[in-house]
């Protein structure tokens, strides 16, 4: 009798444990999620200016005189910010070291702007041999060097942004983990993953644009990209004319109506299949033609054709194309 007591004691016991603990739990998660004593929302808003949080529905002062965690100066300009700044540039993966390396400038100055004796320059010059040494110590970091600097200069001499070189630098880096430069150029892969960078971000150079750019030939170019989209397991869409339509127009400096035209024409095109098989460029091309004549923004197939890098015989065929699908369209 008094083991069975002793049992139901510590199964009570049990019970109450957690039910202590579940309320613990529920008022522990009530603490840690703030609301407005005033009308009890959840919705309070930050204000760093004033170093006040403000309830977003009634606007009651929640807390005030909260600590600025910010810089204690004050910037007027982004030259001024990197005078002031204390620290350094964040990491990215479109440097072999990803930023984190020390670099000695080439500045014979010390922190005072004075000029340095022939002494301390000589010093200053090993320390920065062995400094680019040692910030290459093996093999691949030396292949990343060279690789990365090589999608800078492209992406540079292309106009593309950072998100790309960004993505084409990890891209390369993945490649390189998995082993797949070997029989293949630095260059070569180095493009091939830019080409695919700029595909994936939407803002995508036709293989001719590349190559223009690049150290290897175009069908290098094609057969690297192919074989890293198929290792890698890259999910890339196939290219949307519509995505040089903006490019194309700001060359030719043509108008807000003549882009929307062009859309429009692709759009007509792709609802009649005639998209299908056909070079991106070209239809992008002969849409941005189209489209100048019908807004009276007369521009040549001669500089269509520079702009876009094609021949004026593709310009006339997709020309021809996109009219008879506009036809369609229309027809009741």
């Amino acid at each position: 009798m008094t083991e069975s007591v002793r049992r139901f004691t510590t199964g009570n016991a049990r019970v109450r444990n957690e039910n202590t603990k579940d309320t613990e739990q529920t008022d522990t998660e009530r603490e840690q999620t703030p609301s407005c004593p005033e009308c009890g929302s959840e919705s309070l808003v930050a204000d760093s200016e004033h170093g006040e949080t403000v309830c977003d529905d009634c606007g009651l002062v929640v807390e005030e005189d909260e600590i600025d965690h910010g810089p204690e100066w004050r910037a007027f300009n982004s030259s001024e910010k990197d005078q002031k700044s204390r620290v350094g540039a964040p990491t990215t993966n479109m440097m072999h070291d990803k930023g984190l390396s020390t670099n000695i400038g080439w500045q014979n100055k010390d922190a005072y702007g004075r000029s340095l004796s022939s002494r301390q320059r000589e010093k200053m010059q090993r320390l920065r041999t062995w400094n680019e040494r040692f910030r290459t110590r093996d093999s691949k970091e030396r292949n990343l060097k060279q690789a990365l600097g090589e999608i800078d200069r492209m992406a540079s001499a292309l106009g593309l942004p950072d998100n790309v070189r960004e993505t084409a630098s990890v891209i390369y880096r993945r490649a390189l983990d998995d082993d797949l430069l070997p029989g293949r150029s630095i260059e070569g892969v180095a493009t091939s993953a830019l080409y695919a960078a700029a595909r994936m971000a939407d803002t995508p150079r036709s293989l001719d644009e590349i190559t223009s750019v690049s150290r290897v030939e175009k069908d290098e170019i094609a057969r690297t990209y192919r074989y890293v989209v198929r290792e890698l397991k890259l999910e890339i869409k196939p290219a949307d004319p519509e995505q040089y339509v903006p490019r194309f127009a700001s060359d030719l400096g043509l108008s807000d109506e003549s882009e929307r035209r062009a859309r429009q024409l692709l759009k007509n095109a792709k609802e009649q299949g005639v998209h299908s098989g056909k070079s991106p460029v070209g239809l992008a091309a002969a849409a941005v033609y189209a489209a100048s004549l019908l807004t009276n923004e007369k521009v040549t197939q001669n500089e269509v054709s520079e702009v876009a890098n094609i021949s004026e015989v593709t310009i006339r065929n997709r020309y021809h194309e996109l009219l008879e699908a506009e036809e369609q369209v229309q027809l009741p």
